[in-house]
């Protein structure tokens, strides 16, 4: 937005010293209001008093900071664009509206005017009067040409002009303020990220110091595994010993004891029968 535009919209809401106020701290942040208060030609408490009013209506923003020395805080000063253009908006939207209703009346109603003062007067107040102006004494005439008419649509299409301006350049801030704030996400995202590969890195750090310092276990021998006999061999022994087995002589089988007992009793009886004959 151009600042002439700003200072001059700024000066018809608030009058000039707040026009001159809003210029000298178009676009600028944390401006010293001793600075301001020598440009704008004001003592300080001029100045802070409107500078408050600003604040109050939060259109401007401050930050104290405390001089080390001398012990007192200064102030800097912001203004916000943003909500001084729209505080201007909806005082030209009333104002429209306001004329927009006047212009309304006037096409309902009529009006008369005086010829030698050229005064223009209501049917209400010419009738009060008797058609007679209390000025000169002339009768009233219908006023034809409707000049206050005129002055008000006049007024509303500047208005109207003027609006339209403001709504663009709102829209243009509004769409600035959205990039910066998209901006900053990104910057916060990248950082973060940053912050986070960091951490990552250090704990792969503080894991290898650690194992460093563990002391190293002795490694263990490898068993050997079991030598695996060739199955040939096995095979060998196994008919080698059936060999010595059949080789071998039996064993005569010992007798039994039933058998011996019947050749005891045998014996027995011939000796006993030998004896009787």
């Amino acid at each position: 937005m151009q600042q002439k535009v700003f200072d001059s919209l700024v000066k018809n809401i608030f009058g000039k010293q707040a026009g001159e106020l809003a210029s000298l701290l178009f676009e600028r942040k944390n401006v010293n209001e001793f600075l301001i208060a020598k440009k704008l030609g004001l003592t300080p408490n001029q100045a802070r008093n409107i500078l408050y009013k600003f604040s109050h209506l939060g259109f401007a923003s401050f930050l104290k900071k405390k001089d080390k020395r001398k012990g007192w805080y200064t102030y800097f000063w912001s203004i916000n664009i943003i909500k001084i253009l729209s505080y201007i908006k909806k005082e030209f939207e009333k104002e429209i509206q306001k004329f927009e209703a006047e212009l309304k009346s006037r096409e309902n109603k009529r009006f008369y005017i005086c010829p030698s003062c050229k005064t223009e007067v209501s049917e209400e107040a010419a009738l009060l009067h008797d058609f007679a102006c209390p000025e000169c004494g002339d009768i009233y005439e219908l006023s034809s040409v409707d000049k206050i008419g005129n002055e008000l649509r006049g007024k509303v299409k500047g208005l109207n002009q003027q609006l339209n301006l403001v709504r663009g350049e709102l829209s243009e801030y509004e769409k600035e303020k959205l990039r910066k704030i998209e901006k900053e996400k990104r910057k916060f995202e990248r950082e973060k990220e940053k912050a986070r590969k960091k951490k990552i890195k250090a704990r792969r750090r503080e894991k290898k110091a650690a194992e460093k310092k563990k002391p190293k276990k002795k490694a263990k021998p490898k068993k050997r595994a079991p030598k695996i006999k060739p199955v040939k061999k096995k095979l060998k022994k196994t008919v080698k010993k059936k060999a010595e087995k059949k080789k071998k002589p039996k064993k005569k089988a010992k007798p039994k004891k039933r058998a011996k007992k019947e050749e005891f009793v045998k014996t027995l009886f011939s000796f006993l029968t030998k004896k009787t004959r």
